[in-house]
């Protein structure tokens, strides 16, 4: 049977040079990610192109997803959080696509390194704190204070609301990482049982049992695939609302 973490393995493609020492290269996690934002790219500029009164079925998806995002973001941050949804509209896509390219057999699955997830959660977090800085000032740490608290209460209860908010970019990327590296583990050992018991000729029997469940765990996967870029996204929305509005209610 294949190794089953053989597949998330980050390869060098084409060495770029060196810096202080350490080499700088195109690996196969940033071709795909150039490559998702070239389909999305590609995706959104052939979609909207025509602008048809009457859309086709490229220009209906885009608009669909659209819709469906912009929703998102003003179901949890109102209307005043729809400045935000070009971040939130990108971050969908870019998650979203990532997650479908590690559906294609034999393709690299960029979401399933935590090093990846970790840095758009970090992005994410990094946007919610400038900005509920800029606007608020100093009024954004009513976000670490809750209202109408004792204040013989107020420090334990300020650790743990700045432990959580800490907390929020772990939570957020491992989320994402481990659905993905846990779903794509199990489909490649079920597909593996295939193969093995194809080539002891014991298809008749024994094989179809793991087929049927290497099929099923694809369509699971592609559920989970476009799920997890939605949950992504509806957190970075939420996180985002704090900014907007900081203060405990």
């Amino acid at each position: 049977m294949a190794d089953p973490i053989h597949q998330f393995q980050i390869q060098n493609i084409v060495t770029l040079g060196h810096v202080g020492g350490q080499e700088i290269a195109l690996t196969n996690s940033a071709l795909y990610m150039i490559g998702a934002v070239v389909v999305i790219t590609a995706l959104l500029v052939g979609g909207m192109s025509r602008g048809a009164l009457v859309p086709g079925r490229l220009q209906s998806l885009v608009e669909m997803t659209y819709e469906f995002v912009a929703n998102t973001v003003r179901t949890s941050a109102g209307t005043e959080g729809m400045k935000f949804l070009p971040f939130v509209f990108s971050i969908f896509m870019f998650v979203l696509i990532l997650n479908l390219f590690g559906m294609i057999p034999y393709a690299f699955t960029v979401t399933s390194h935590i090093i990846i997830t970790f840095a758009l959660a970090a992005l994410v977090i990094g946007l919610v704190i400038v900005y509920g800085f800029i606007k608020h000032g100093l009024g954004f740490l009513k976000l670490f204070v809750p209202s109408g608290v004792p204040g013989w209460l107020l420090p334990l209860l300020v650790t743990i609301e700045v432990i959580s908010f800490v907390s929020r970019p772990l939570s957020l990327s491992v989320r994402l990482f481990a659905n993905m590296l846990a779903g794509h583990i199990a489909l490649k050992i079920f597909a593996g049982f295939v193969a093995t018991l194809l080539a002891a000729g014991a298809w008749s029997v024994l094989s179809p049992l793991p087929l049927a469940l290497a099929v099923a765990l694809t369509a699971l996967e592609v559920l989970v695939a476009v799920l997890q870029a939605y949950v992504f996204a509806t957190l970075t929305t939420i996180y985002l609302n704090d900014a907007l509005h900081p203060g405990h209610h």
